[in-house]
Parts: structure tokens; sequence; C-alpha cells
């Protein structure tokens, strides 16, 4: 992989001196406001032209994700037979579905750098650039950052990741999160979740700071409203700096606890084991069980303005097929990827040994991770097919696909087809997330 990394620099600052920082900016600079590179490759990779709203306003009505490119066709498309033309470009995982899956396919169409973000997204970013930091060195405590993108211009695998957590995703937001679990032979019975998050962070109306261990970047409620067996489980989670708070409502025990397995590689409940709780939104929580480096960016193929695979015309039986995701509705496209190496520490172990994180330059959203097990054997691959939202301006990867490679069985999550599309027009009161007002809505 490094003969095809644009190198970063071994030495890891905290932050970067004002020369830098000068790099980044709306136009006429060296990089974007969140750090990725104008330019285009002149091969694969195009310049940035980001995508303007009508005038300065967002849309706030619940809207689908809009298709603006449906009538394109793709440029190529990699096979098993083909793949070793591509393979610089392609990550473990998605070598290890072309080599065990005659069926599997990925067509690559035409890229479109238009991502864009809030105008106040942008300003704060270029001014966390000279003050955040990670304090002492240790990944979780995230210091003097307001609003924004910490860490435009990264200097260490931690940074990447702290950039996906803390991205602008809607000051409140509902989101209709439909999961299944999908044997080899196309089976599947769905899981249906509502989620309420309100962004404390990157909220527009007031903005928050990551200045010590207490502070909150989000608030987080889940209620689970199908199947009939695990209806009613409700979960709640505060997000801080450096530490999460979190708590289950079991409506058999007709009560609220306290839940500290809620994290690491503990099972997301009623998932079977088939997703953790540090890879919902691909990866989150505490970064103590790993160690970061930071390898570069490359170009690489990756799920990308992926409008198609979420069109309300489609079914789930139309998209979970046996052994993997029906790639005819899935849109892939050539972006610069940071690829970040994420090794387990002996002492803390994790089911996990080493994972390889791409984050998208142009989102800092992670949409492809390659997991191996401690026989140094590859185990997961998990694929977010991003989207670029207008209406709000942000990115975020819907649906998300766990491909089990050891057991042939995936897990896929966070769809809506047959749902509604995620609704940011709601505003939720941070009393609304306290545990007993959550109890007390359980058992009204």
């Amino acid at each position: 992989m490094a003969a095809g990394l644009l190198l970063v620099s071994a030495a890891s600052q905290a932050k970067v001196s004002p020369e830098e920082a000068a790099k980044l900016g709306v136009s006429g600079t060296e990089l974007t406001p969140v750090g990725a590179i104008r330019a285009g490759d002149g091969e694969h990779v195009p310049e940035w032209t980001p995508y303007t709203p009508h005038g300065d306003k967002m849309i706030r009505e619940a809207t689908w994700v809009e298709h603006r490119y449906k009538d394109e066709q793709p440029l190529f498309v990699v096979t098993k037979a083909n793949m070793a033309q591509y393979a610089d470009m392609l990550s473990e995982g998605h070598k290890q579905l072309l080599q065990r899956y005659d069926s599997y396919k990925i067509k690559v169409y035409p890229s479109h750098r238009d991502a864009a973000w809030p105008k106040d997204i942008y300003e704060a970013t270029i001014k966390n650039a000279t003050t955040a930091h990670l304090e002492g060195g240790d990944p979780d405590k995230i210091r003097e950052t307001t609003l924004g993108f910490p860490f435009p211009i990264p200097t260490t695998g931690a940074h990447p990741w702290w950039n996906h957590r803390l991205k602008w995703r809607g000051n409140d937001a509902v989101r209709y999160n439909n999961q299944a679990i999908v044997q080899g032979d196309g089976s599947f019975q769905l899981t249906k979740i509502v989620e309420e998050v309100k962004f404390k962070y990157a909220n527009l109306n007031e903005p928050g700071s990551m200045n010590g261990p207490d502070d909150i970047f989000l608030w987080y409620l889940s209620e689970t409203k199908a199947p009939p067996r695990m209806a009613g489980q409700l979960l709640l989670a505060w997000e801080h700096a450096d530490y999460r708070s979190a708590w289950l409502y079991n409506p058999g025990l007709r009560r609220i606890r306290r839940a500290p397995s809620v994290g690491y590689d503990n099972p997301y409940e009623g998932t079977d084991g088939q997703q953790f709780y540090d890879q919902v939104d691909m990866v989150n929580g505490k970064l103590d069980r790993f160690t970061w480096k930071l390898l570069g960016r490359k170009p690489m193929i990756t799920p990308y303005n992926s409008a198609a695979i979420n069109s309300k015309a489609l079914k789930y039986e139309d998209i979970l097929q046996g052994l993997h995701i029906n790639q005819d509705v899935a849109r892939y496209e050539i972006h610069r990827m940071w690829v970040v190496e994420a090794n387990n520490r002996p002492e803390v172990r994790h089911t996990f040994k080493k994972r390889t994180i791409y984050f998208d330059e142009d989102t800092w959203t992670a949409t492809m991770i390659d997991n191996y097990d401690h026989r140094d054997e590859f185990y997961k691959f998990q694929e977010g097919h991003l989207v670029c939202l207008p209406t709000i301006l942000s990115c975020s990867t819907v649906p998300e696909i766990i491909y089990d490679l050891q057991s042939r069985v995936y897990f896929a999550t966070a769809m809506i087809n047959e749902d509604k599309p995620n609704d940011f027009t709601v505003s939720f009161e941070e009393k609304h997330f306290e545990p007993n007002k959550v109890a007390r809505r359980a058992t009204r």
C-alpha cells in the first residue's frame, strides 16, 4: 500500500502552524476548508466543485436522497477476472469479496467531488486547525475545538477518527434504522429501530466545544419497534469527550439500568453478535484499545453518491441477496482516501487485532474498514454507502454493511427504503435524554 500513498510526516504534531492553516480556504487555496486537496489528480480524481444550495438556505423538510447522476453509466466494472488491474485502488475487503464470490462485482462510475458543508462549519474548521489537540498525546482526550472538524490537516491516525465522529450532521435528527442479518441463502429477518439524536458539538444554533472530559458532543436514544420479541427496548447514550455514559431499558424488567457494556467489541443488542458497539456509524467509541497510525492518502474505489441503493422504489428483498448485497444497485467512484491503521494493544484485548480504516478526504467519513482477527486472518469487512445531502449540507453512510467472511453471513444496518427518510426538522430539549425521562416514557 505504501507505494500508492501520499505519505505524511512521521512526526505527529498536536496543532498545525498558522502557515499550514493558511492552506485551508473556500477558494484559491491548496486545500479545501476541511483539508482535502482542492485539485484533481489528472487521472481519476476531479477537482473539488462543491454543491451550492439555492441561496443560503438549506431545505429543512425530510426528503429522500436526491439521485443527481442517475443517467450515468459505469466507466468500468471490477470482477474477479480483472481485479489485478485495479488492485492498488481496492481495499482488502473488496479484494476478499471478489476472490470468494464469483457473483460479486464493483461498478465504478464517474467521480463527483461536490460534498459541501455550511459556511459556519468551514470557518470553525479553519480556526480549529491551530488550536485542536490531543492532550498528552492521548487519542481520547480531544481539547480546544469548536463546532467544525477539529483536524483538517491530520498528523496522527486518531485525527481522522475524530473528524468522522464530530462532523456536522444537523442540529437534531430522527433516523429510521432498519437492520437485517442475511444468511447465505438470502433469507433475513428485519429489525426496526428509531433513533433520536441531539448534536451538542456540531450544532449551528448553539456551537459546542470540546475542552474537558465531561464535555458531551451528542445525546442518543434508540427504541426497537420490531420484531415483537425485542419491541420496547431502549438504549440511551451520552457521548463525552473521552468516555460514554449509557443506559438500557428492558421492557421485561420494566426498569432502566446503567450499561457499562455498551462499547468496544461487545455485541449490539439484537444483532446476534454481527455488529459490535464500536462498529455503529462505521466506527465510534473510545480509542484506547488500539494504536493509531496515519499511513497517508491515496485514490481508491469506494461507495459514493449512493442514491440508487436508497431509493424508496426498492424493497429490502431487492437489495439483500445471498452472500452479498445486490451490486447492481450499488455505486462506486474513485476518491482520495485517508488510510489509518489501528492495531490492538496487547494489554487491552479486542476481538479485532488490526483494523484498516479508509476516510474520504472531502467528508471525513469512514466508508470502508478491513478487520483482522488474532490469527492475522481477514475477518470482517465494513462498507458504508456514502450519500451527501444538499438539504442540510452533510454526508453520511446509508446503508452500512458488515460482511463476516468467515461465517459467510452479513449484517445490513441504517436502511430506510421501506420506512421514512431521516428527519432533521425535529428539535429536542436536553432533558429529553435524561434517564428518568426515558424511564417514564417507557412505562407510560
